[in-house]
């Protein structure tokens, strides 16, 4: 049994109350965002290079304290952490008594096998497969981005369905859990590269494609890359994707395709001008607030 304690504070203390809390001897110390589900909503983390500068307005801090805590014992370390943190007294705060749970299965629980389309589906792998006949990719959620729910992904592996062509080469720019390129070679690709600028998303796109038996040739960002590729999807942030559009449109071969995505629908225009010097980009797809950027290089 565990005690969870929520808290509401602003921004200028709930770091601060966080830190105390742990000092006073919480097990654990989490902070969000107090107006997520409304209106009021407001994104925390930007893109690199965009940093906020502050945590929400109204934040809710979140401890969790032993389940034999007594009461007083409780109060007494709400007291103390407030003191340290700056406040005149402890802010308004709720309790909940949280039960032993088997939290492998109720995590593995959240995560269902996802329809992509009519011949492919990801599936973690405590499910069978809803479709033995598809093209079913095994991925678990793990460290690196990329288990076929998030709208960005999934823009790309429905591009991918239509692009892929047999023994065509491919590039996944931002590789992640490797489950675009996983899905280009299940589909028939022939070369398939992943880059990426984080050695634990090449590790895990490693293990993945060894758990799917399809061959990736995988590669950290900082190794040069001089080879074209007939499909290239990069599936990142608005902003790398403008500051990498020379160096990701040059690895598009003469009469092949690219796909980006990671892009809001604000946020496309910004994209398009940026690729414009080099491959004229479309929207061709957008989901949940999201849109996917088409091109083509014309043969020489």
């Amino acid at each position: 049994m565990w005690i969870s304690v929520t808290l509401q504070a602003d921004a200028d203390k709930a770091e601060a109350l966080s830190d105390a809390l742990m000092e006073a001897g919480a097990l654990s110390v989490s902070i969000e965002d107090a107006d997520a589900g409304t209106a009021a909503e407001t994104p925390q983390f930007g893109e690199p290079g965009h940093l906020p500068t502050s945590l929400w307005a109204h934040s809710r801090v979140l401890a969790l304290f032993d389940g034999d805590t007594a009461g007083d014992a409780l109060a007494a370390m709400l007291g103390e952490a407030a003191t340290a943190a700056g406040f005149d007294a402890v802010p308004p705060f709720s309790t909940e008594t949280i039960a032993e749970q088997n939290w492998v299965q109720l995590t593995q629980s959240q995560f269902d096998p996802i329809r992509v389309t009519e011949r492919m589906w990801i599936v973690p792998s405590w499910h069978e497969a809803p479709d033995p006949g598809a093209i079913n990719i095994e991925l678990d959620p793990g460290m690196a981005f990329g288990t076929g729910s998030h709208p960005t992904t999934r823009l790309c592996l429905e591009w991918l369905c239509e692009a892929v062509t047999p023994g065509c080469s491919v590039l996944d720019y931002g590789c992640g859990s490797g489950i675009l390129g996983i899905a280009a070679a299940r589909l028939g690709a022939g070369e398939v590269v992943g880059i990426d600028i984080d050695e634990k998303a090449v590790e895990a796109a490693r293990d993945n494609a060894e758990r799917n038996r399809v061959r990736l040739r995988l590669l950290h960002s900082a190794t040069p890359i001089e080879d074209s590729f007939d499909v290239v999807v990069a599936n990142i942030l608005t902003n790398p994707l403008c500051v990498l559009a020379p160096a990701i449109a040059a690895r598009v071969a003469p009469g092949g395709r690219v796909a980006l995505s990671g892009v809001l629908e604000i946020q496309a225009g910004q994209v398009i001008e940026a690729w414009a010097p080099f491959i004229a980009l479309h929207a061709g797809a957008s989901l949940d607030g999201w849109v996917r950027l088409e091109g083509f290089r014309p043969g020489s």
